[in-house]
């Protein structure tokens, strides 16, 4: 499957505050926050939805594109994308611009704060796919994950155009665009991506109830943090798939980024909806118990292992002839 994954590239910058955010709220003070936390930890690491993406799927034996746009400082990032598997020959880079930056504070309750500087990620929107399409000989799949909302607007309207099937990824760029760009994100998905908390909010940007969603999309993948998973397909019965117990929380950063690789990388190896979404649980985990987007390390026989103790054994058979890790 040719994959060309779209999207936010960045370098996160991720602290961590001993304490909670919320007991240094004053309720009758809102509307005049000004507020200061000292943390005890910062790590600086590579990021970026696209980027997080891409680092999963290479991870799991498959190569797939990556599309967005960089600064001059991406040198080193590249060298690392190239070594995990990910074709950058398709990133544009900026003559005038840093490579975006992703500034996030999670406290002891897992909770977080974040900044982001879009920088040379505004360039994406000039990026055609067309020219990724000639390169790689076409395109089986095109992720529109979180970008310079003009950009996403512009490859989910040339995937349609072109006939590129799409999925639609809007994430956490739903709080800015309006209704009708949000729609447009979402129209004649092959598969739409949320958590809850998306869920809500795109239903509330587009005006659209629940069954007007799943008709205007082929699948419909909805995540629910430790609750796990759950996916619609107009017209079947939905598939639940629960979490992969985690051994100890780390930092929470790139988990739904993770769950993405893994579920695609499943429907690249042939893989049911169900047995998709337990690989893309699974590599979730595994980033939840790593300090940083895209510093685990895999092993064939450490991800059956897990597979097979929280789905079963029927599951890891099916699943670990096709790792490649």
């Amino acid at each position: 499957m040719r994959i060309a994954v779209t999207g936010s590239i960045a370098t996160d910058h991720l602290m961590a505050f001993p304490g909670k955010f919320t007991e240094q709220l004053v309720a009758d003070q809102l509307e005049h926050v000004s507020l200061s936390f000292l943390v005890d930890q910062l790590d600086i690491r590579r990021g970026g939805v696209a980027a997080n993406i891409a680092f999963g799927l290479g991870s799991l034996g498959i190569s797939p594109t990556l599309v967005g746009a960089v600064g001059a400082d991406f040198d080193d990032y590249r060298s690392w994308l190239q070594r995990h598997g990910v074709d950058t020959k398709s990133v544009h880079v900026s003559e005038t611009r840093h490579t975006a930056r992703f500034l996030c504070t999670t406290d002891e309750a897992q909770n977080q704060i974040a900044s982001f500087y879009a920088g040379a990620m505004t360039e994406a929107r000039d990026i055609e796919l067309l020219p990724v399409a000639e390169r790689l000989g076409g395109l089986d799949l095109v992720v529109i994950a979180p970008n310079d909302p003009d950009a996403m607007v512009r490859h989910t309207e040339e995937c349609r155009q072109r006939g590129y099937p799409f999925v639609a990824d809007p994430s956490q760029q739903l709080a800015r665009m309006d209704g009708a760009a949000i729609r447009s994100l979402v129209d004649g998905a092959a598969y739409l991506f949320t958590n809850e908390y998306e869920t809500a909010l795109l239903l509330q940007s587009t005006g659209w109830s629940h069954d007007e969603v799943l008709g205007r999309v082929d699948t419909w993948v909805m995540t629910h943090g430790s609750e796990g998973v759950r996916i619609e397909v107009k017209g079947q019965d939905p598939v639940q798939v629960s979490a992969v117990p985690v051994k100890a929380e780390a930092e929470p950063t790139g988990v739904g980024d993770a769950f993405r690789a893994g579920f695609l990388w499943g429907l690249n190896a042939r893989l049911s909806l169900e047995r998709s979404a337990q690989v893309g649980c699974t590599l979730a985990t595994i980033v939840l118990e790593t300090i940083g987007t895209q510093e685990y390390t895999l092993d064939r026989a450490g991800f059956s292992d897990r597979v097979a103790r929280t789905y079963g054994e029927v599951a890891a058979a099916e699943i670990e002839p096709k790792l490649r890790v």
